[in-house]
């Protein structure tokens, strides 16, 4: 494992943290095109292990105003997938995982930008935490689509009940991807090296969080994403 590779990839996992600390979601959507080009061997296990920390973070310092109703039915739905989500990272090539982490991004921006008008009903958040069970097990991108439903909460309710489904849903990846034996200890000790780069993009966060322009930032990390996540595909499937 290249280290120094690791080290300079904390600086994605900064920018994911400051941007999910800000939002609620975006911590994978922006890491994850760097660790599938520099570092695929690493994922998702690497990117799953860093993500315990940022919602320990937020539930330790921030609001607990957690949506308990959709939060239950998303976990449920999202144990009985997670183990197709370990199938994908078992039986898929790392070019093919590439190719599905860059659609996924894609998906999630097509789903923040759509015009869908979704509710926190049992039948949407159970939707969610399904797609969240493949996604987020196999390329460890499952914020969003929970985020889509929760769309209409307070901000301070939706990053605190989607910091409780990541800790809780990491936890069942990371689980899956154990017993099955696609979890190696090299991804334990990037993701536990990537941590010090997460809380310090929480903590850079914190003083702008009450006045960052939330959906100025949002469209950004959208158009970043559509480059990232097309860059990702492109590479696979030529190079």
């Amino acid at each position: 494992m290249d280290w120094t590779a690791v080290l300079l990839l904390g600086a994605a996992l900064f920018a994911g943290a400051f941007v999910q600390s800000s939002i609620g979601f975006g911590m994978a959507v922006v890491a994850a095109p760097f660790l599938v080009v520099a570092t695929p061997s690493l994922m998702p296990g690497a990117l799953l292990v860093t993500s315990f920390s940022l919602p320990v973070v937020q539930l330790a310092h921030g609001p607990k105003q957690i949506a308990w109703r959709p939060l239950g039915w998303a976990l449920g739905a999202r144990l009985l997938l997670t183990p197709v989500g370990v199938a994908v990272v078992a039986l898929l090539s790392v070019r093919a995982i590439s190719v599905v982490v860059g659609t996924l991004i894609l998906v999630t921006v097509a789903a923040s930008v759509s015009a869908l008008d979704l509710r926190p009903t049992p039948r949407n958040a159970a939707a969610a935490g399904a797609v969240a069970g493949v996604a987020g097990t196999a390329s460890s991108i499952g914020g969003p689509y929970l985020a889509l439903v929760l769309q209409h909460e307070r901000p301070e309710r939706l990053r605190a009940t989607l910091a409780a489904f990541f800790l809780v849903g990491t936890s069942m990846a990371v689980a899956g991807l154990a017993l099955a034996g696609e979890f190696s200890r090299e991804q334990l000790l990037a993701g536990l090296t990537w941590v010090p780069f997460v809380v310090a993009g929480y903590a850079a966060a914190a003083p702008a969080r009450a006045h960052l322009d939330r959906e100025r930032l949002r469209r950004a990390v959208l158009v970043f994403s559509v480059v990232a996540g097309a860059s990702v595909i492109v590479r696979a499937l030529v190079f």
